[in-house]
């Protein structure tokens, strides 16, 4: 449906183009014997031509134009998922290519220089190591506590509906135990 304003609009552009013509041929007419001076490239009667044209093609269906002017694509997700053919494909070995919901926290040990490793059983069953800073595949190690018992991973989250686009993810050596202080703290209480 085309709106009244539109329509509107036409109207006037083919009364104005109709009313351009006459008159036209009615000079042309009168001045038969005399050349006629050939219209400059940027007329009046051009750009008329050519927004009659464009109005015509956009009306049939011919084409269509879309000016995003800064906005999102309203046809694509908001959240974008990775396929598991696309994060086989790219992934790099070991655990760098592992996510981190992929690796399970079997320990935490000192080394010489008084730092604290992550040891880490991989989704291929083998054995790593991590240091603060060190990355898997969808985030970073940015924490590690020996006296708790966990280490802290910065997910990388492609949601724009989150406010950061990153999540800290606890990972801890005995989950149980958080289960159990919290049970014995009602049976004190």
């Amino acid at each position: 449906m085309i709106s009244s304003r539109k329509t509107s609009r036409i109207l006037l552009l083919l009364g104005l183009v109709g009313g351009m013509a006459i008159a036209e041929a009615t000079f042309a007419q009168a001045n038969a014997g005399e050349q006629q001076p050939e219209r400059s490239k940027g007329s009046d009667l051009d750009v008329i031509d050519e927004i009659e044209r464009d109005d015509e093609a956009v009306i049939t269906g011919k084409h269509f134009t879309y000016d995003p002017a800064g906005r999102r694509d309203p046809f694509e997700p908001l959240i974008r998922t990775r396929t598991i053919g696309d994060l086989q494909k790219k992934r790099p070995r070991g655990i760098a290519g592992m996510l981190v919901s992929e690796i399970d926290l079997k320990g935490i040990a000192v080394d010489a220089a008084g730092l604290p490793v992550a040891l880490f059983n991989g989704s291929d069953n083998r054995g790593y190591t991590l240091r603060v800073g060190d990355p898997v595949y969808d985030g970073q190690v940015i924490a590690i506590d020996a006296g708790q018992g966990h280490v802290v991973f910065r997910q990388e989250v492609d949601d724009p509906r989150r406010i950061k686009p990153y999540r800290d993810v606890f990972k801890r050596l005995r989950p149980e135990d958080a289960e159990f202080e919290m049970e014995y703290e009602e049976e004190g209480a």
